[in-house]
């Protein structure tokens, strides 16, 4: 499933459940923030992984790839922390 029909069904599923409190739909909301935060990070970062590979294939060099792979690597963590805060919230609701 891509992110975007994820959160459409997320938010789909959200809307029909009635039981919901406030609270737990902060806590979704500040959840799917940091997705769409992540989500950004992770396409800035592929995109100058894509430069530099480009660069360094044409015979350069390439001054601020630790960096670059350091904001990948910091992006990547980011994300799968939020999937497993959606994912340890589902199994409590459903315990």
């Amino acid at each position: 499933m891509s992110v975007a029909g994820f959160l459409a069904h997320s938010a789909l599923a959200a809307a029909r459940d009635q039981t919901r409190t406030a609270a737990t739909i902060a806590a979704d909301q500040d959840i799917l923030t940091e997705l769409f935060a992540t989500g950004r990070k992770l396409g800035w970062a592929g995109s100058n992984l894509n430069q530099m590979t480009k660069a360094l294939n044409s015979g350069g060099d390439i001054a601020r790839i630790e960096e670059t792979l350091a904001a990948v690597r910091h992006a990547a963590t980011a994300t799968r922390t939020a999937v497993e805060r959606i994912n340890n919230r589902t199994k409590d609701e459903t315990a």
